[in-house]
Order: structure tokens, then sequence, then C-alpha cells
């Protein structure tokens, strides 16, 4: 990330948009477009000057534009989940927020032109759009798997099929697409691209289940996770994951900083939320 992340604190809100039961902000920051890549998230202050939310939230961005037309903009989705989110989903084109960004590694890319299956839960899906534009770039075949609970959750749909035309959707209740999860029909999908690689940005256990899936297809898995994050500099603490190293050893890290892609053969799914006695470390932090 050239130059590291920035700080606007007057970032203006160029345009607005419902998207079934999200909103898509598109906000003026050029110090954060120019140095977006796919898989980079935006920390936004919520609440306003007086407000007792000291907390940031975090949003993955699915897109910007650092030349052309509306230059200098960065897209991200918010969904509302407390005061926070709700606050944000009432701000109005024209009104400024703090972001501060970009953050985070971005998706890593292959070497080579490879067929790849970008995997979307919910909102989820933001970060993969600039992924796949980025892939056909380089020339990989890309189809897409896009799930949510209902038809009102899901996002990028038409997006994705503009971008690849093969889109894939699944939903709980069968009200758009076939009914059930994204594993359902990813291995039958993997197959029909020959893919090598899978990424994918979701709810946490969709995650764990397209991990294992690509774990039995023997081919790579690169998530982007959804743990909370509080100031997205990897100060207070709120995100760790438990995640093997290179070395063998597994860890804590940051999904602010160290993150928020993994390869998902790493992370320790059933330890995520808890200690584990045998992480470096453990027995200091234990005590």
């Amino acid at each position: 990330m050239s130059g590291g992340p920035v700080q606007i604190t007057d970032a203006e809100i160029f345009a607005t948009k419902r998207v079934g039961d999200y909103v898509e902000f598109t906000v003026v920051a050029p110090g954060i477009a120019a140095g977006f890549r796919p898989g980079h998230f935006v920390a936004v202050a919520v609440g306003g000057e007086n407000t007792a939310m000291g907390l940031r939230r975090a949003f993955a961005l699915c897109g910007a534009t650092p030349s052309g037309a509306y230059a200098g903009t960065v897209q991200f989705v918010v969904a509302e989940h407390g005061p926070g989110t709700r606050w944000l989903v009432q701000r109005k084109a024209g009104e400024r927020l703090d972001l501060v960004g970009p953050l985070g590694n971005p998706f890593p890319l292959p070497n080579n032109a490879s067929p790849a299956v970008l995997v979307g839960g919910g909102y989820g899906t933001a970060p993969l759009i600039p992924l796949a534009q980025a892939l056909l770039a380089a020339g990989s075949p890309v189809e897409f798997v896009l799930g949510a609970a209902t038809v009102s959750r899901l996002y990028g749909e038409l997006t994705a099929k503009r971008l690849v035309g093969q889109v894939t959707v699944t939903t709980d209740d069968g009200s758009a697409g076939e009914r059930g999860m994204v594993t359902d029909v990813l291995p039958a999908v993997i197959e029909r691209n020959n893919a090598e690689v899978v990424y994918a940005c979701g709810p946490m256990p969709m995650l764990r289940a397209v991990g294992e899936v690509a774990r039995r297809k023997a081919i790579r898995a690169q998530v982007a996770v959804e743990e909370s994050m509080a100031c997205g500099i990897g100060v207070c603490m709120t995100c760790v994951l438990p995640v093997r190293g290179s070395d063998g050893r597994s860890r804590f890290v940051r999904s602010c900083v160290e993150g928020p892609v993994f390869d998902a053969h790493d992370v320790r799914w059933n330890d995520v939320g808890s200690l584990p006695p045998d992480l470096v470390g453990a027995a200091g932090m234990g005590g």
C-alpha cells in the first residue's frame, strides 16, 4: 500500500444509494482512492462530533476511482446493525465523514492467469467486485457464487453478471436463485470453472465452510474475515484471530493489520473466540 493510510476528517459524501437492505456510499477521498487495492477497507467515525460512540466502524471498499470520471472517490456498503451504523445510513449527500484508509492487506493475486471462483455472503460481495476486475484484467477466468439469507440481503448480483456473466445465487429461503447455502453449489462451480483458487468474503461460518470445500478440492482459498475492527490500525486488539504461521506455530494476529485477508487453511476456525493453550505467548496472556 503506497504511502500508507491517511485520515480525511472532512470527506464529502458524494452520493448514497439504497441497495436492498444496504446503503452504498460514494465519498470524496482522493488520498484513500490513490492507494486502493481490492481487499482494503476504511474505518469510519460514527455519531458526529459530540457522540459518545468513540469506536470507528470498518467497511470493505467496493471500488475507488483515483482518476477519470468521479476522480478521487471511494465506495463502501453499510448494513445497519446498531446505533453507529444506524447513524451512518441516515447521512445524506453533501454531509461530511471522518475516514481512515486504505487499511489492511489486499487480496493476493496469482502470478499467472488462474481460474477463480469468488464467493460473497450478503454485502461481503463488496470487495470481490474490484477483485474480479483485477483478475479479469490479468486474464483469469472468473465465476461468482453469491449467497444471503433472503433476496434483500444480496449485494452486487447485477454488477457481477455484467462483469463475468456466470453468477450462481443461493438464498436460505429460496427467494432468489437456488434454496440453500453457497457451499451447496460451490463444488460444482469449482469443477465447471477448473478453478485453482477461491476468494471469499462474508460471515465467519461461511468462510470456514468455503475453506473446507477448497481443502477437499485441493485448491487455495483466500478469505477476507469480518471480525469486529474498531481502530483499524492494530492498537485496540479487538479483532485478533488464531492463525498458523509459516513456521507451523500459531499466534494471535490482528485482522485489521495482518488481515483482513488470510489463507483459509491457516485460520484455526475451531478456536476463534478462545485462547488456545498452544498459541505462542498463550501462557503469558492467560496469566
